[in-house]
């Protein structure tokens, strides 16, 4: 897979731990650094293992489905994609917790922002044998870019997060579209 499609994958997939990072760094008054890595490692190990997670499972299938494997990743592609712009326009503002830097909610955060790279890891199944790198790329981008999303939380107070969903997924679908145009013309 060449290395600009995997960025932007990894890219994408960061927008919501991105998003909810920059949130988190609104709502809480004093942000240290070791607050700023636990949010971003939590997000990197659950995005990277959530990835793994449904690259094992795609890969698992890959015999029975490899006639259409470029349908399935476009198609999977283009529906998280478009549930983030779906979510993105639905108009609803999210309060943020008491303290969403806790241990126990930033679990919780990593789980429901990691959901979409299980879609996402059964669509790198197809495009490629080995998952290390594409792991240590979603991983790695999401660490900094949530802990990135900390501090930039607290320069712009009232950032709305739904910008960076929409970016994300059409991050998404952009990428499930050159997959499908690749694998049906060149």
């Amino acid at each position: 897979m060449p290395s600009a499609s995997l960025l932007a994958i990894a890219v994408g997939l960061s927008m919501d731990a991105f998003a909810v990072s920059v949130n988190s760094g609104v709502a809480v008054k004093r942000i240290r650094l070791r607050d700023a890595l636990v949010v971003g490692l939590l997000f990197g190990l659950f995005q990277g293992g959530m990835s793994f997670s449904g690259w094992y499972a795609g890969h698992l299938a890959s015999d029975f489905v490899a006639a259409i494997d470029h349908w399935i990743a476009f198609l999977l592609l283009a529906a998280v994609g478009g549930h983030m712009l779906y979510q993105s326009a639905g108009g609803t503002e999210v309060t943020p917790c008491v303290n969403p830097i806790n241990f126990c909610i930033l679990l919780a955060l990593s789980i429901a922002t990691s959901i979409d790279a299980f879609a996402v890891g059964i669509s790198l199944a197809f495009l490629t044998d080995s998952i290390l790198d594409p792991i240590a790329v979603i991983a790695l981008t999401t660490f900094l870019l949530s802990m990135g999303g900390i501090y930039l939380g607290r320069v712009f107070r009232r950032l709305d997060e739904r910008v960076f969903e929409i970016i994300g997924g059409i991050f998404l679908i952009i990428i499930g579209i050159k997959i499908l145009v690749e694998h049906l013309y060149f």
